[in-house]
């Protein structure tokens, strides 16, 4: 089976890509031309803004942020006090080996954190800086800070209500916790609309935003390190090769499913998240002197009325919108990874969750932000912007930087695409069956986006698969909203077990009995 996928994802992309050079590749024009109109009209309805002080908000930043808020006060913040308890449970204090579920807690984490922690990490940061200065750092910490509570209740309904299939891999998220949940309320036919609509926007935003947008940033990169359009191999028209070859390697991981793409996700992550800090680290230290002027920027610029970017509101704005955007919290794609998480106390997986926002957000972003600011990086009439204006920022300490940055941005495209291709199939699975069927034509369909989208100018594209993405949120929330009682109830639940000193093994029954004595 293997080898028929492979084979077929390489003739398709070859076949695809000699039917584009044939056509002196104006097939991306011709595709981004049909699909702008549809683009255009559909990110109009999602990032619809409200001006606010002459600044545009958009209405599903409010949504998100709203919904952020609204659980963390809720759950009694929950963000701030269960930390200590998501430390114990990633480091396997409560670890059942014998529960129902693919991965450890751990696995689950870096499973999720590679969907998230990427190229916003690198690009969307330094963008936010450069329109919204050094405060907006200030705002993309708190966006993380209440992003936190959204994954703790979403990833604990994920795994609340999963199905364990006969074969023992697990299909949960939204999909089934909107159907499933909202049975329970009485709400059965609103539960299988939501959960069927939020199911298709995933595939979109698999297939756009977690695939082709990645691999066409991951080619740009490393071509522009290997010589640039016309001096490297892969460019002048080679750029389908280099989507072949990652085509092939996600391929390879995304065959053996949950399990495979843990074990590959449980290396990758730490690995490229410690070499992205050590290197800023590196400037830190290098610029050891300006770290305290720069939190004074931060902090000032996050209430100056004469920031840049629009005063206070501009500078809020830029900050929250990337760090809602970058964390994806509310969003519900993290709780497809979190759900196949070996264990028989689902709340367990929502202490897990929160610190996905915590990682990606309050710790990458705030060191991204930090190098922009200490080095000045964000003044520089020439810096540019996204990654250029970050690889300019660690070019001042470490000139070489541009070919450590390309392999991070390589690494990141890779672990975000193997778990979006996850993400995707549940959905695609949770639309058409669960069968051998569904599960192979949906990992073709993907690679062989691998292989398109590498030399491909699709703008359009990826500002549908954008919008898609930013859409599963609207059902999503609404679900959480609905079924966060649940949640609470087990929250409490299990903070009486760990309150307990007579360390009886984690249990359903123990849990309960120690809630009982509470």
């Amino acid at each position: 089976m293997k080898r028929i996928l492979l084979s077929a994802v390489l003739s398709l992309g070859a076949c695809s890509t000699l039917f584009a050079q044939a056509n002196n590749m104006t097939i991306d024009e011709k595709i981004d031309a049909a699909v702008a109109p549809a683009a255009q009209f559909i990110s109009d309805i999602i990032f619809y803004e409200v001006p606010v002080g002459g600044i545009g908000i958009p209405l599903i930043l409010v949504w998100l942020l709203a919904g952020a808020a609204f659980f963390t006060v809720y759950l009694g913040f929950i963000n701030i006090r269960g930390f200590r308890h998501s430390l114990d449970i990633v480091r396997g204090k409560y670890n059942q080996a014998d529960a129902p579920g693919e991965v450890t807690h751990f696995q689950a984490l870096t499973a999720a954190v590679s969907g998230t922690v990427g190229l916003g990490n690198i690009a969307g940061v330094a963008i936010a800086i450069s329109l919204g200065g050094p405060g907006a750092t200030f705002w993309m910490i708190v966006a993380g800070l209440l992003g936190m509570s959204s994954k703790f209740v979403s990833c604990t309904l994920g795994v609340k209500y999963r199905n364990v299939h006969a074969d023992g891999t697990v299909s949960g998220g939204p999909m089934h916790y909107l159907s499933k949940g909202m049975k329970e309320r009485g709400m059965a036919g609103v539960g299988r609309f939501l959960a069927a609509f939020f199911a298709v926007m995933c595939i979109g935003g698999a297939i756009g935003a977690g695939n082709m947008f990645q691999i066409n940033q991951a080619t740009q990169q490393f071509i522009a390190v290997t010589g640039g359009e016309a001096g490297s191999w892969f460019g002048d028209g080679n750029a389908w090769i280099f989507g072949l070859i990652m085509a092939v390697l996600v391929g390879l991981v995304i065959l053996g499913g949950m399990k495979s793409i843990a074990r590959v996700t449980e290396k990758v992550v730490p690995l490229m998240c410690a070499v992205y800090i050590i290197a800023a680290i590196a400037v830190l230290i290098s610029n050891f002197t300006l770290i305290p002027g720069a939190f004074a920027a931060i902090f000032e610029g996050a209430f100056s009325a004469t920031a840049i970017g629009g005063g206070v509101v501009g500078v809020m704005l830029q900050g929250l919108r990337r760090g809602m955007f970058s964390n994806e919290a509310g969003i519900g794609s993290a709780s497809i990874a979190h759900s196949a998480v070996k264990t028989n106390v689902p709340v367990t997986e929502g202490f897990v969750g929160l610190l996905e926002p915590f990682i990606d957000t309050v710790v990458v972003c705030t060191i991204t932000a930090l190098v922009i600011v200490v080095t000045g990086a964000y003044q520089m009439d020439a810096a540019g912007d996204g990654i250029a204006l970050t690889s300019t920022a660690f070019a001042t300490v470490i000139d070489w930087f541009p070919m450590i940055l390309a392999a991070a941005v390589i690494l990141f495209a890779f672990s975000t695409m193997i778990t979006w291709s996850y993400y995707g199939l549940k959905s695609w699975t949770y639309l058409f069956g669960h069968n051998k069927v569904a599960d192979v034509s949906f990992k073709l369909l993907f690679c062989t986006f691998v292989v398109l989208g590498a030399p491909m100018q699709l703008a359009s594209v990826v500002a549908f698969s954008d919008a898609m993405l930013f859409a599963m949120s609207i059902p999503n929330m609404i679900g959480l909203y609905l079924l966060s009682p649940f949640v609470k109830r087990e929250m409490q639940d299990f903070l009486a077990y760990a309150r307990s000193s007579n360390n009886t093994p984690l249990t359903k029954e123990a849990v309960k009995a120690e809630a009982a004595k509470a």
